[in-house]
């Protein structure tokens, strides 16, 4: 899936590109083939980028370690401005005051929108947080034998015999 150059896109029947997905994402494990398609249309000073895709993804329970397949799904749409980005001298600090207004998705009007990287995050988006292979999966199970049950005598630490008789001392 090749990047989407977005001043050609404006020259596009009706601004709009539709991008049809079918093979795996590189970075994504997944079972099946990511299936889907992405449109991309150019609205003057923004993207509006919509994408629907399923794909198959093998995932470990955080309860029993067993691994499960999980599907994930989206159906999504997105606004992305274009807007030049400025010369900021501060660009590379790793901390800094970002006011609410800033907090959107730009590209660069003359740049290129990557419709595999924004399909990837919005997958990668749809995982569950907690993976559990079953609702009730009541996770591993101990063996919770006594000493008795194991018929083992407990063995101690030579070591440990002078702390042992200074407990026993303190007790009496």
């Amino acid at each position: 899936m090749e990047a989407v150059y977005i001043p050609q896109l404006v020259r596009a029947p009706e601004q709009t590109e539709q991008i049809e997905v079918n093979s795996y994402l590189p970075d994504l494990d997944t079972l099946t083939p990511v299936q889907g398609q992405v449109r991309v249309t150019h609205r003057g000073n923004y993207l509006e980028v919509a994408g629907q895709a399923e794909a198959i993804v093998t995932l470990t329970c955080d309860r029993c370690l067993q691994q499960y397949n999980h599907r994930i799904k989206v159906n999504i749409s997105e606004l992305i401005w274009l807007q030049k980005q400025e010369d900021d001298p501060d660009a590379d600090l790793l901390e800094r005051e970002v006011a609410f207004e800033d907090l959107v998705e730009t590209l660069d009007p003359d740049g290129y929108f990557q419709p595999l990287i924004w399909l990837y995050e919005q997958l990668c988006l749809e995982m569950p947080p907690r993976q559990l292979c079953d609702v009730n999966c009541a996770g591993i199970q101990v063996n919770t034998a006594t000493e008795a049950e194991t018929e083992q005598p407990t063995r101690i630490d030579h070591r440990w015999a002078s702390l042992q008789s200074l407990r026993e001392h303190l007790q009496n």
